[in-house]
C-alpha cells in the first residue's frame, strides 16, 4: 500500500508541473471568465441596444396609433415626413436602423415596407412585425365592434396546474432541479473521461518510450502501478475542478451575484442531495471503467501517436452515451433509456438519467450500479495482465490483437 501511494502521488505532482496542465487549466479558466461575462462581452461589442425606425405614415393616422400601443423598449419609432428614396438615404448612411412606410389597403387594414440596408438583422424584422400584428390586431377588433380587453383575455395563457398521481412522483420543481444536475453531471464525466482518459494512456505510453516503464514492473504489481496511475490522474482532475469552481465563485462575488441566484439560473439551487450523492457515485464509477480501459490500451503502445488512435474507440463510445443521454433528458421513460442503463458502458450517464427524473425502484440502481462494479473488477484483472505484458511490448502497434499477445507475454513470466 506505501508502493501505491507514493506511486500516487509521483503520479499527481509529476502532471501537476506539466506545460500541459498549465496550458489546459488557462483555457478553461479563459473559458469561464468568456461565460460568466458573455452577456456584458456581447453588449460592449453590441453597442447601443435600442434600434432606431424612421416611420413614413402616408395614411395619415397609423403612426400614432403605433405610438399609443408601443411597448417595446428596443425599438425607437420616429415620424418621418420626408420623401421615400430620402428615407432610404438615410437608412443607407446609417442615420435610421430602418425606414417602414405605412398605407391602409381596401379592407381599411394595415400594411406595410420594411426597409434595411440588408436584412441580416432578423431579430429587428421580428420586432418589427409584431409591432406590425399588435397594430393590425387593434385595428380589426375596433372594426368589429369587439373590446380590446376581451380580445387580451381570449389570448392570455391559460392557468393549468399540473398533479402527479403517484405520491412518490417528482413535482415540477423538482424535475427541474434534476435536470439541471444531470446536465452539469453529464457534461463533467464527458470532458472529464476524454481529458483525463487521453492523459492516462499517453503517460503510459511516454513511460514505455523512456524504458522507465521496465524499472516500474519490476518493482511493483502492474495492478497496484495501473491503478496508481488512474488515481494520481484523478486527484489531477480534482484539483482543476477545484481550481475552476473557486475562479467561478470569486468572480460572481466580483459581480455581486449570488451563488444560489447563479445556481438557481440553472435550477439547481436547493438541490436534493440523494440526486447530488447519486451525480458523484455514478461519475466516479464512470471514471473507473473508462480509466481501466484507458490505461489498458495505453500499455500496448510505445508512441504517443499511437495512444492517441487507441483511445480512440473509448470516445466513442463515451460519445454515443451522451447523446443517447441528451435523447435520454426528453424521454427518460423510453426502453432504449431503460436497457442502456444496465449496460456498463451507458450506465453512468443513462442510470443517472433515471433515478434523477424518474422514480425507478432502488433494485434497478443497485443492478446496474453492481454490474458497472463487476464490469470495472473485470477490466481491472484482465487490464492488469494486459498492461503486465503490454508494457514490456514494444516497437510499432496498434491494434487490437495486441491484447492476446500481451495476455501471452504475461502468462510466461
Amino acid at each position: 500500500m506505501n508502493k501505491f501511494w507514493i506511486m500516487t502521488t509521483h503520479t499527481y505532482l509529476s502532471k501537476l508541473k506539466t506545460k500541459v496542465f498549465f496550458i489546459s487549466t488557462a483555457l478553461i479558466l479563459a473559458f469561464l471568465v468568456l461565460l460568466v461575462n458573455f452577456e456584458s462581452i456581447i453588449l460592449t461589442f453590441a453597442g447601443e441596444d435600442e434600434d432606431k425606425i424612421a416611420v413614413l405614415d402616408e395614411s395619415g393616422e397609423l403612426f400614432d396609433l403605433m405610438i399609443i400601443q408601443e411597448n417595446n423598449d428596443e425599438l425607437i419609432l420616429e415620424p418621418f415626413i420626408q420623401s421615400l428614396e430620402e428615407g432610404k438615404a438615410l437608412v443607407s448612411d446609417g442615420s435610421y436602423d430602418a425606414l417602414i412606410t405605412l398605407d391602409l389597403n381596401q379592407e381599411g387594414l394595415p400594411e406595410a415596407t420594411f426597409y434595411a440596408k440588408n436584412m441580416s438583422d432578423s431579430q429587428l424584422q421580428t420586432k418589427v412585425q409584431q409591432q406590425l400584428q399588435q397594430l393590425k390586431t387593434t385595428l380589426a377588433t375596433a372594426q368589429l365592434g369587439i373590446d380590446q380587453v376581451a380580445i387580451n383575455e381570449v389570448f392570455s395563457p391559460i392557468a393549468m396546474d399540473t398533479v402527479a398521481l403517484n405520491e412518490s412522483g417528482k413535482s415540477a420543481e423538482e424535475m427541474n432541479q434534476a435536470r439541471g444536475i444531470v446536465y452539469v453531471m453529464l457534461i463533467l464525466l464527458y470532458i472529464g473521461v476524454i481529458m483525463y482518459g487521453s492523459l492516462i494512456a499517453t503517460d503510459v505510453a511516454t513511460e514505455k518510450s523512456s524504458r522507465v516503464m521496465e524499472l516500474l514492473v519490476s518493482s511493483v504489481s502492474p495492478i497496484t502501478h495501473m491503478f496508481a496511475k488512474i488515481i494520481g490522474i484523478a486527484l489531477l482532475g480534482l484539483t482543476q475542478i477545484f481550481i475552476f469552481v473557486s475562479l467561478a465563485y470569486m468572480m460572481l462575488q466580483a459581480k455581486g451575484e449570488q451563488l444560489s441566484e447563479f445556481l438557481g439560473s440553472f435550477g439547481l439551487q436547493d438541490a436534493s442531495l440523494t440526486i447530488l450523492l447519486y451525480g458523484i457515485l455514478f461519475y466516479l464509477l464512470g471514471y473507473l471503467l473508462y480509466a481501466t480501459l484507458a490505461a489498458m490500451l495505453g500499455s500496448l503502445v510505445s508512441r504517443v501517436e499511437e495512444a492517441n488512435q487507441m483511445v480512440t474507440p473509448i470516445i466513442l463510445l463515451i460519445a454515443v452515451a451522451f447523446f443517447l443521454a441528451m435523447f435520454g433528458m426528453n424521454v427518460p421513460e423510453s426502453s432504449i433509456v431503460t436497457i442502456t442503463s444496465f449496460i456498463p458502458f451507458f450506465a453512468p450517464m443513462l442510470m443517472f438519467i433515471r433515478v434523477g427524473i424518474l422514480d425507478i425502484p432502488i433494485w434497478e440502481v443497485f443492478l446496474s450500479v453492481g454490474i458497472l462494479i463487476g464490469t470495472i473488477i473485470l477490466f481491472a484483472i484482465v487490464g492488469a495482465k494486459v498492461y503486465k505484458g503490454g508494457v514490456l511490448m514494444y516497437g510499432k502497434s496498434s491494434s487490437f490483437k495486441d491484447i492476446k499477445k500481451a495476455i501471452l507475454l504475461t502468462r510466461k513470466e
